[in-house]
C-alpha cells in the first residue's frame, strides 16, 4: 500500500498543492474535449458524394477542438512553471494559442455564414467553448491578471460583432457574447486564483526553509558569541600568567611553578566551560563573576574596587538578570585586560527605582603599555609587562553580544569615554518589584 500511496504521501504541502493544481488544469482538457469536441459529432446530416457532410465536418471540428485543448494544457503547464520561476514566460505558446483560437473561431463563423455548417448550436458551442477555455490558459501568462477584466468583455464583444458582420442572426452573436462573458470570467477567475494560490504556497514553503536556515545561523552566531565570551578572559589570563611564568623562570624564581599550576587550572576550567557552551547550559553568576574580576584584575596589577549590595546576605536578583549582568562583568573584565593600560578599575552595582545599574570604569584608555610602568614591583611589575607585550590591542566583538543579552531581559548597554582618560560601561536592567515586598527586595529572590 505504501508503494501505491507514496507518490503522494512523500510530497510536501507545497508539492501537493502544485500537483493538485496541475491535474486540475489537465482535467480542464478532458472537460473541453468531452463537452465541445463531441457536439459536432452528435449532429448527423444529409449525405454528399456518399459521405455525410455534417459527420465529416464534425470530425474535423472535433479534431480541431482536441488540438486546441492540448495546446491550452501545454500553455497552462508552462505558465505555472513560469509563475514558480522555473522557466521563461511562454510567450510564443501563448501567441500560438491566441492565433489558433481566433483563427478557429473565425473559420467556424465563416462556415455558419456560408451555410456549410447548418446547425447554429454547433457553431455557437465550438466558438464559445474554445474562447472560454483559452481565457483560462492565458490568464496564467499575464503579469497582471487584472487585465483579464477588460480582455474577457472585449473578446465577447469582438466575437459577437464578427458574427453580426458576417450576417448571422443577432441572437446567435448575442448568445456567444454572453457565453464568453460568463464562462470567460468564471474560468479566468478560477484559473488565476489557482495559480496565485500555488505561488503563495511555494513562497510560504521557501519562507519556512529560510526561517529554518536563519535559526541555524542565529544559533551558530550565539555559539560563537558565547565561545568568545567564555574563552576571551580565560585566554587573556593564560597569556598573562604564561608570560609571567617565563619571566620568573628566567630569574630562577620558584613562583614560576605556581603560575604554571594556575595556568593548568584555568585551562581545565576553560575546557569545562566550553563543554557547557556546547551543551547550551552556560550561565553566568553575578557574585562569582565579581569575585573572579577582582582576582583576575588584581593579578594583572590593576587595582579593582567593587561596590555591590548583592552579597551573600544581601538582596538577590532574578536568575536571568544575574546571568546577563554576570556576562557584562566577564566581558568588560576581558576588555580591561586586553585593551589599554589600566591601573584602576571600579565596578559598581546598585539598585535604582525601577531596576539595577551596573557600571564598570577603568583608566588608561589608549595608553600603550610601558613594560613595568604600572607601579609596584615583583609579580605586579612582571604581570604589567606581560599584559603589554603578550596581548596587544586587538579588537573584540563582546559589546555587541552584551547588548543582545541585555535586550533579552529588557536591558540596555552604554559604552564610551567617561572623561579624564577613562572608559565607562553602564548596563541597566529593569527588575520589577513583587507586590507586598519591601523596597529593598526584588522578584526572583532565593537564589
Amino acid at each position: 500500500m505504501s508503494r501505491l500511496t507514496g507518490w503522494w504521501s512523500r510530497r510536501g504541502s507545497a508539492a501537493k498543492v502544485e500537483l493538485y493544481t496541475r491535474w486540475s488544469f489537465h482535467f480542464f482538457t478532458v472537460i473541453e474535449i468531452g463537452s465541445i469536441a463531441l457536439v459536432p459529432l452528435s449532429e448527423p446530416g444529409d449525405g454528399l458524394n456518399g459521405l455525410p457532410v455534417d459527420l465529416s465536418l464534425g470530425l474535423v471540428l472535433a479534431l480541431f477542438v482536441c488540438a486546441h485543448a492540448v495546446l491550452t494544457a501545454v500553455v497552462s503547464s508552462r505558465a505555472l512553471d513560469w509563475a514558480l520561476d522555473r522557466r521563461d514566460r511562454p510567450v510564443r505558446l501563448a501567441t500560438a494559442l491566441v492565433v489558433l483560437t481566433a483563427g478557429g473561431a473565425l473559420t467556424v463563423i465563416a462556415l455558419r455564414a456560408t451555410g456549410v455548417l447548418e446547425e447554429p448550436a454547433v457553431g455557437t458551442a465550438v466558438v464559445t467553448g474554445i474562447v472560454v477555455f483559452s481565457m483560462g490558459g492565458l490568464v496564467l501568462c499575464v503579469r497582471r491578471p487584472r487585465r483579464m477584466l477588460y480582455a474577457v468583455p472585449a473578446t465577447g464583444l469582438a466575437t459577437g460583432g464578427a458574427m453580426a458582420a458576417m450576417g448571422l442572426h443577432p441572437a446567435e452573436g448575442l448568445g456567444s457574447a454572453i457565453g464568453i462573458l460568463l464562462g470567460g470570467y468564471g474560468l479566468a477567475a478560477a484559473c488565476g486564483f489557482s495559480g496565485w494560490l500555488m505561488k503563495i504556497v511555494w513562497e510560504l514553503e521557501r519562507s519556512r526553509d529560510l526561517k529554518a536556515r536563519l535559526a541555524v545561523a542565529e544559533e551558530r552566531l550565539r555559539f560563537g558569541r558565547d565561545l568568545h565570551d567564555v574563552m576571551g578572559r580565560n585566554l587573556s589570563v593564560i597569556a598573562l600568567k604564561s608570560e609571567l611564568a617565563v619571566q620568573l623562570a628566567r630569574r630562577e624564581r620558584p613562583e614560576a611553578v605556581d603560575q604554571m599550576i594556575e595556568v593548568q587550572r584555568i585551562a581545565r576550567e576553560s575546557q569545562r566551560e566550553v563543554r557547557d557552551v556546547v551543551r547550551g547550559y552556560r550561565e553566568a553568576d553575578l557574585r562569582v563573576e565579581l569575585e573572579g574580576a577582582r582576582g583576575v584584575l588584581g593579578a594583572a596589577g590593576i587595582d579593582c574596587a567593587i561596590a555591590s549590595p548583592f552579597g551573600p546576605t544581601g538582596t538577590d536578583l532574578p536568575d536571568e538578570v544575574q546571568s546577563a549582568l554576570g556576562w557584562v562583568v566577564r566581558e568588560t573584565t576581558t576588555n580591561v585586560l586586553r585593551h589599554g593600560d589600566a591601573r584602576r578599575c571600579a565596578i559598581s552595582v546598585r539598585e535604582e527605582e525601577d531596576g539595577v545599574l551596573l557600571t564598570v570604569e577603568n583608566d588608561g584608555v589608549g595608553q600603550p603599555a610601558d613594560g613595568g610602568a604600572r607601579g609596584g614591583a615583583g609579580l605586579d611589575s612582571a604581570l604589567g609587562s606581560g599584559l603589554g607585550s603578550g596581548l596587544g590591542s586587538g579588537g573584540g566583538s563582546g559589546l555587541a553580544g552584551l547588548r543582545e543579552r541585555l535586550a533579552a531581559v529588557g536591558g540596555t548597554l552604554e559604552a564610551g569615554p567617561g572623561g579624564d582618560g577613562t572608559f565607562r560601561v553602564a548596563a541597566r536592567v529593569p527588575v520589577p518589584r513583587t507586590p507586598g515586598m519591601p523596597s529593598g527586595s526584588r522578584a526572583g529572590a532565593g537564589r
